[in-house]
């Protein structure tokens, strides 16, 4: 510690405190659970360690006095255990004046084991036929009981705050566009799309700082596009069929009638060995009378000016 400057650090005979260092050695001020008190510095004494048969001889003179003086002892281990818990809990030191907090916690520890192990060896002996008369306490120690001074804004202890800075990475999408072209294999009023679109990834980087673990800064570092997103493509038919081309009936059939020559349509020609244009000079035996349209060959010479008509002058 030599060259540090003052402050509260870690107590180095009792690390679950905070002891003042004024910047050359260790005062007796010391700070636990909110709360600042005297307690000199002791120096840890180095003991040696017994031996086994003297850890033995130890243990089997312990477990004589608990056969012997049980009542005693489960009445000096529950006032150990209150005093120990009071001091643990409240952190205010009670007239046991245990010298840290872990040796609170260790001596509740033992009276706790202490109590129920001697009830549980009393609950198998015998039991006399005239139960013993246990002396209550004279004066019963309750926590509320135990007076300390309340510690003012000077003395309390500010525990300092751990600050840590990270990095984050922050991905979010990108949307695709969309965009439409013309397609003359596809029908007017027709669509489909032909490329599907996908979003893209872009990545934001920044430098978190927390301060006991909640974020109190965040600066922007970097922020790039790691994926490109694919534009969606929608084709639109612009094909226009052609017209149906109108069918050109057939040219009608002359009518066929009973005794008319299919030879000739629009009058009737009869049919003889003979046909000739009635007041000709023909001799017939048969004669037509009226015009007619040559639709075949001119099997009776009628139409003598060659025009298609028959018998027209």
């Amino acid at each position: 510690m030599s060259g540090q400057q003052p402050g509260w650090f870690p107590d180095p005979s009792d690390a679950t405190r905070w002891r003042w260092w004024d910047g050359a050695a260790w005062t007796d001020q010391v700070g636990e659970n909110g709360t600042r008190r005297s307690d000199p510095l002791r120096a840890s004494k180095r003991r040696a360690g017994l031996p086994i048969w003297a850890w033995i001889v130890i243990a089997v003179v312990a477990l004589g006095v608990v056969f012997l003086l049980w009542p005693v002892v489960i009445l000096a281990a529950l006032v150990v255990l209150v005093m120990g818990m009071v001091d643990v809990f409240t952190g205010r030191r009670t007239w046991a004046r245990f010298p840290s907090r872990r040796a609170a916690v260790g001596a509740t520890a033992v009276a706790a084991a202490i109590v129920l192990t001697t009830g549980g060896v009393t609950a198998a002996l015998p039991r006399p036929s005239v139960a013993p008369v246990i002396a209550e306490p004279s004066a019963s120690v309750s926590p509320s009981a135990i007076a300390s001074p309340s510690p003012t804004p000077e003395q309390a202890v500010t525990p300092t705050a751990v600050v840590a800075t990270t990095q984050v990475s922050v991905v979010t999408p990108v949307p695709f566009e969309r965009a439409s072209v013309d397609d003359a294999t596809i029908a007017r009023g027709e669509s489909r799309v032909t490329t599907p679109g996908v979003d893209g990834e872009s990545t934001a980087v920044y430098r978190v700082t927390t301060t006991d673990g909640v974020e109190t800064a965040r600066v922007l570092v970097s922020e790039s596009v790691t994926r490109a997103p694919v534009s969606e493509v929608t084709s639109v038919g612009t094909y226009d069929a052609p017209a149906p081309v109108a069918a050109v009936p057939p040219p009608a059939e002359p009518p066929v009638s009973e005794g008319c020559d299919e030879n000739y349509a629009d009058a009737c020609v009869p049919i003889d060995s003979d046909v000739d244009c009635a007041g000709g000079k023909g001799n017939g035996p048969s004669y037509f009378d009226g015009v007619a349209r040559v639709v075949g060959a001119d099997v009776y010479k009628l139409d003598g000016d060659g025009d298609g008509w028959a018998c027209n002058g």
